[in-house]
């Protein structure tokens, strides 16, 4: 049998061999051998010596009784400091587990949790479907006094007083009160959860209309609130506002003007010391500002525009039709376009549906067409009136005799248009007016019609310095408009036979002038809001004024042969749907009535 000596030696070789392989990365599998080897000798070393192998081999000697004594006793203190400490430690722990305990009671009663009536509701997967019947705020009229009903919309404010709670409640256009005050029904806990919720959460309210004493100023349904029995979070605002909603709201300090330059203004205080909200503010937050009455009320109109607009048109037999976006050059001549790459080919988002309009209606037989959709222009233009991208409402239609027979179809749409903003938008248009008072617009049946010529003319006899075949400036448009509205009484006018020179390529020339054409301009309030001629419908003479505009005629090369085969005299126009809201409105710039406006600085939301 191997001696101490000859197991120390063997098991420390094997430990050398085993630290080597280590060192050079090699794989178990080389070296796992040696450790079995030296776990057995290690196991034939115990069994020799009596005693596990290690780098103390030797017994330790004897203490004598005094160290032995001394040794006990420290053994004795550690062993009553470590208890102490554990108990302390336990003693830690169990208040930091009651305190921990309270605090998640104290949070689930405050999230309702056990509660029947109040609470964070489970979040809306479309799991089930339940009996529940919602009614919306505005349909809330003091004939339901006495009912039950079920809401949901956004708490636009919430003020705690005492024992109870007053909430404003916020869904489309209009807002209610809803009352908690403790009693069978509402705890305490229910109070402060209500009072604690953030503004702008979205909430599920049910309770008992009453009518109070006196109007709830604070709301739009004035004559009713609810007397909340329950309330449940549907869904948490989860971050700071940028803005609160009551800002977001107030009325125009003063009317700001409509045309000139523009700048993203920042957030300022008013002269009565409350927050205006800049628009830079609520642009950057376009769909938290969207929900402003004022805000929801001008899109619902601007919905409503394009409702009548295809409603007048349909009734006149004509068809929608949608033409591309994506073309190989210019609509209209010129260079503010956007232009892009098409699988290698240069190609530009249109700035106009005309030419394939033109094509629809003139040379494809359907003699009657409108569009609606984005328009394009690569206009570094930083005003109250322009957009880069903007929603076009355009028709097309085909003449027997004259274009006349264009311009009293659009007169028709547009009063048509008017009329049913001001027939079915009242309750929208009192929205607006809150925040941006206005006046009502003044138009005139059959609509107003002058000549360029006359409208120089007027404003000539105002003092004002222009010629008869100059375009307009936006300055002189104002004035004019101006001056057409306290000599005719009315905000809404066109105007007829444009000089020549300033209408697109593919405008017929006036036949009595050569140096006017065949085109005109409609106007609100000073401001034009749809540009339109009778077309060109012969290919030479396409060919011809397109030359004349320095315009490349591969380009437009379908489009002239399309008139090849014989094409239908007409004429149509383009109306841009936001400047007709705007303008309607009285509203101070036209991305307010757009949706997530598009300018030359602003590309998000």
């Amino acid at each position: 049998m191997a001696t101490e000596e000859e197991l120390n030696t063997q098991i420390a070789e094997l430990g050398e061999q085993i630290k080597k392989a280590k060192q050079e990365k090699k794989p178990k599998e080389e070296w796992d051998p040696f450790l079995k080897e030296m776990l057995a000798l290690k196991a034939k070393f115990k069994e020799v010596t009596g005693r596990d192998h290690g780098p103390q081999t030797q017994v330790p000697k004897p203490k004598d009784s005094g160290q032995q004594e001394a040794s006990e006793k420290n053994k004795e203190k550690r062993a009553a400091k470590a208890a102490s400490k554990a108990k302390k430690e336990a003693e830690k722990a169990a208040k930091r587990a009651e305190r921990e305990r309270r605090e998640r009671e104290k949070a689930e009663k405050l999230a309702g949790i056990g509660q029947g009536n109040f609470g964070d509701a489970k979040m809306v997967k479309s799991h089930e479907i339940t009996d529940k019947k919602w009614i919306e705020v505005g349909n809330l009229k003091p004939a339901l006094a006495g009912q039950k009903v079920l809401i949901r919309g956004y708490i636009q404010v919430s003020r705690g007083v005492g024992k109870g709670v007053f909430v404003l409640i916020r869904s489309t256009l209009y807002t209610v009160q809803g009352v908690a005050f403790q009693n069978k029904t509402v705890s305490q806990g229910m109070v402060k959860y209500v009072s604690a919720l953030p503004v702008e959460s979205v909430v599920d309210v049910e309770g008992t209309v009453t009518v109070p004493e006196n109007p709830v100023e604070s709301a739009t349904q004035k004559m009713v609130e609810i007397q909340i029995t329950s309330f449940h979070c549907v869904s948490k605002a989860k971050q700071a506002l940028p803005f609160l909603m009551e800002d977001a709201c107030r009325p125009d300090e003063k009317k700001e003007a409509d045309v000139g330059a523009y700048d993203e203004n920042e957030e300022v205080k008013r002269e009565d010391g409350l927050v205006r909200v800049g628009d830079k503010n609520r642009l950057d937050n376009r769909w938290l500002d969207l929900r402003t009455p004022a805000n929801q009320s001008i899109m619902r109109i601007e919905s409503m525009v394009g409702c009548l607009f295809r409603e007048c048109l349909l009734s006149k037999g004509f068809i929608e039709v949608h033409p591309p976006k994506l073309i190989a050059g210019s609509s209209e001549g010129g260079s503010d376009v956007f232009t892009l790459d098409y699988f290698g080919q240069p190609a530009c988002l249109a700035m106009s549906p005309q030419l394939h309009k033109q094509m629809a209606a003139a040379c494809s037989g359907f003699e009657r067409v409108f569009t609606t959709g984005p328009v394009f222009r690569a206009e570094n233009s930083n005003t109250r009136r322009h957009l880069c991208e903007f929603t076009g409402f355009d028709m097309e239609m085909a003449i027997h005799e004259h274009y006349d027979e264009v311009m009293d179809v659009f007169s028709d749409l547009f009063i048509h248009i008017f009329d049913g903003i001001n027939e079915r938008c009242k309750a929208e248009l009192e929205r607006v007016r809150e925040q941006h008072p206005f006046e009502d617009l003044k138009y005139l049946r059959p609509t107003l019609k002058i000549t360029y010529a006359e409208g120089c003319t007027l404003l000539r006899e105002a003092g004002i310095d222009q010629d008869d075949y100059e375009d307009l400036s936006t300055e002189n448009e104002k004035k004019l408009g101006d001056i057409v509205k306290e000599k005719y009484d009315t905000d809404f006018f066109f105007m007829d036979k444009y000089p020549l020179s300033v209408r697109p390529f593919y405008t017929m020339p006036c036949p009595d002038n050569p140096k006017l054409s065949n085109s005109y301009d409609f106007f609100i309030r000073g401001q034009e809001i749809l540009s339109g001629a009778q077309r060109i419908h012969e290919p030479d003479f396409i060919e011809e004024r397109a030359k004349a505009w320095d315009i490349d005629l591969s380009t437009i090369e379908e489009y002239v042969n399309s008139f090849r085969n014989g094409a239908l005299p007409h004429g149509g126009g383009g109306i841009g749907l936001e400047r007709v809201v705007m303008l309607f409105l009285g509203l101070p710039n036209i991305r307010k009535a757009s949706w997530f406006p598009r300018d030359p600085k602003r590309l998000a939301p």
